[in-house]
């Protein structure tokens, strides 16, 4: 029996399976070389301008609501006339003063040109009366201006629509003392709509030149509408570090309303085809980039150095290292060894083709919100 024990405690113990673990797998195809960046963002007014009195005083009665639709030279609100009518009234009547005594001194002067030319009265006298009506003229030139002023004051005291457009906000409500330039009702016009987008600080200037612009509406995402890219914003907002970008959209229709959810795209076309990965098949050993290559008849894989390009969205570009129709890992890569054997967790696909799984590596257009 001992001698039993002693054969088997020296017999060799049986060596450990080999661990085959499951991986993503992707198959590589060059893309076509054009590059969609989408953003998200709202329809806004080119011009939104917040309207009020040129004069001050009481608002009496407010003609508009917000959302009402107006056409230019539509009295929006207006202010109680009563100071400003008693204004008009005293310029009137220093108007028809002053025409009085340019009329007396027309009269005058008159009379006095007849004496003069008959030798009655002096040059001095005769100039004097010319004087007299010069400056009873000037005077009503002054008080006529002076009416004409204080008409206009009058005139001021409804609010009318400067343009064509929608109301979109009330700043000041009836009883209200308002001063003058203070806003009272914000009318956006409807002429001009833009999309504004936030772009992020790492393709600004990728995106700056680009003309190959869209633009659609989350209500119609089926029509697409040509987009001009107006202005970029020149420093960073403080909060959401992405440049404030407004596209303009040329000729809008006029069911595109105001606020609508729209998504912006920018088509970049390269030179040539590119080769892209999704972030998560990266791996750094020693400083290098590296990305697992499958062998489908062995069932391993095998690390190969990569030379990478451009960053865009979830994926990367690859410049050198990697071919068409290699399959490559996308999930797991810094638990695998060279050599080791592994187990595909859905049927390979080419990039963006479907899988009988979900597969791990993004979207071939990257989408930014």
């Amino acid at each position: 029996m001992a001698s039993l024990l002693a054969l088997t405690g020296c017999g060799k113990k049986a060596e450990p399976a080999p661990e085959v673990r499951p991986v993503r797998l992707m198959q590589l195809s060059p893309h076509n070389g054009k590059t969609a960046f989408e953003f998200s963002g709202d329809v806004r007014p080119r011009v939104e301008s917040r309207l009020g009195f040129r004069v001050g005083g009481k608002i009496a009665a407010r003609l508009v609501d917000v959302g009402a639709v107006v056409s230019k030279g539509q009295p929006l609100a207006r202010l109680d006339p009563t100071d400003l009518s008693l204004a008009e009234a005293g310029s009137r009547a220093q108007f028809e003063a002053a025409k009085t005594d340019r009329d007396l001194a027309a009269a005058d002067l008159k009379r006095y040109n007849d004496l003069f030319a008959k030798g009655f009265i002096s040059a001095a006298e005769q100039h004097r009366r010319q004087a007299n009506y010069d400056a009873a003229e000037s005077r009503l030139r002054q008080a006529q201006a002076g009416l004409r002023s204080q008409s206009n004051q009058t005139g001021y005291s409804v609010l009318h629509a400067d343009a064509d457009g929608v109301v979109t906000a009330i700043d000041a409500e009836v009883g209200q003392v308002v001063t003058p330039g203070q806003p009272v009702v914000r009318v956006a016009q409807t002429a001009e709509k833009e999309v504004a987008i936030g772009l992020p600080e790492d393709q600004v200037d990728l995106l700056r030149g680009i003309t190959d612009v869209t633009i659609h509406t989350w209500a119609e995402p089926q029509r697409t509408l040509p987009g001009r890219v107006r202005e970029i914003a020149a420093a960073a907002d403080p909060v959401t570090r992405t440049y404030a970008t407004r596209v303009t959209v040329p000729n809008p229709p006029a069911d595109l309303k105001l606020g609508m959810t729209a998504v912006v795209t920018f088509m970049r076309s390269g030179a040539t085809a590119a080769i892209r990965v999704p972030l998560t098949a990266l791996l750094q050993e020693q400083g290098r980039n590296q990305v697992w290559i499958y062998d489908a008849a062995a069932g391993t894989v095998k690390p190969v150095p990569v030379t990478l390009g451009e960053a865009i969205g979830n994926e990367v570009e690859v410049r050198q290292g990697l071919a068409p129709g290699q399959t490559i890992v996308t999930a797991g890569v810094h638990l695998l060894r060279a050599g080791q054997k592994v187990r595909p967790l859905q049927t390979v696909a080419p990039a963006g083709g479907p899988a009988s799984a979900p597969a791990s590596a993004p979207a071939a257009t990257p989408k930014q919100g």
